[in-house]
């Protein structure tokens, strides 16, 4: 996988993470009682994040100081 490709993922996941904390918000906030779904909504959010920082991690190199 190329540099831009990854760049392109790592997009297309931010855009998906924001996109389920807006329906995870939504669907607190109408009073959903399906804490089932939430949790599953949830759980997926979180591992978009641990893509995200893989990703992350790896274009942005750390540079010891």
């Amino acid at each position: 996988m190329t540099e831009e490709e990854m760049r392109k993922r790592l997009e297309m996941l931010r855009i998906e993470h924001r996109d389920l904390d807006a329906a995870i918000d939504a669907l607190t906030a109408a009073g959903a009682n399906d804490q089932l779904q939430i949790a599953r909504l949830k759980k997926r959010k979180l591992k978009l994040k641990d893509q995200i920082s893989i990703i992350e991690d790896y274009l942005i190199p750390d540079i010891i100081a």
